[in-house]
């Protein structure tokens, strides 16, 4: 049962936007196991540099983006390793890219701001449609999808992937504008 708005809700009893960010919460505030930190964490922070290196207008140069992409997914882990209240940890990898971001954009620290809070933004959005989507389609609850490690790194390689081709798309569209302002450029 979902209480919302005070109606109930019985048309999804498993996907109950309030119970699924609960269930977040206990996640969150526990350890990453190690192998979710290789196989999700570094390609999920990866994806996210990605996107704002694009919105920010930054060159990919994949070695700063992977460098970058790591040294993020580990203070993640690191700070998930302390006992901090949920969403502490994201405020704190915000402010991280936001500072990259302004000293690689040359000081635009609007552009740094609207970059760096737009892909984490991205991210919460594609991570909560897919783990949404997957509860839909296969009956997982949100405690099974929270407590099964592959399941968990199954869902998280899907939104990694959509957030990686949002970002490809983006750039495409943002090279694309750019030539036909000036076909000089390229």
């Amino acid at each position: 049962m979902c209480i919302s708005g005070g109606r109930r809700k019985d048309i999804f009893p498993e996907v109950c936007p309030i119970r699924l960010f609960l269930v977040g919460w206990v996640v969150r505030s526990t350890r990453i196991p190690l192998i979710a930190l290789l196989l999700q964490g570094i390609p999920e922070q990866t994806a996210v540099i990605t996107l704002a290196f694009v919105i920010a207008g930054i060159p990919l140069k994949w070695n700063r983006v992977l460098l970058i992409g790591i040294v993020l997914a580990f203070c993640a882990y690191v700070m998930r390793l302390f006992p901090i209240p949920f969403g502490i940890h994201t405020i704190v990898l915000l402010f991280i890219l936001f500072i990259i971001l302004t000293r690689l954009s040359k000081g635009d620290v609007g552009l740094s701001f609207i970059a760096s809070l737009s892909s984490f933004l991205a991210l919460g959005i594609f991570e909560f449609s897919c783990m949404t989507l997957f509860m839909l389609i296969f009956g997982f609850t949100p405690e099974t999808l929270f407590n099964d490690l592959v399941i968990r790194i199954v869902v998280g390689e899907l939104h990694v992937l959509l957030l990686f081709i949002f970002a490809f798309l983006l750039n495409k569209l943002y090279i694309k504008r750019l030539q036909c302002r000036n076909p000089l450029i390229f």
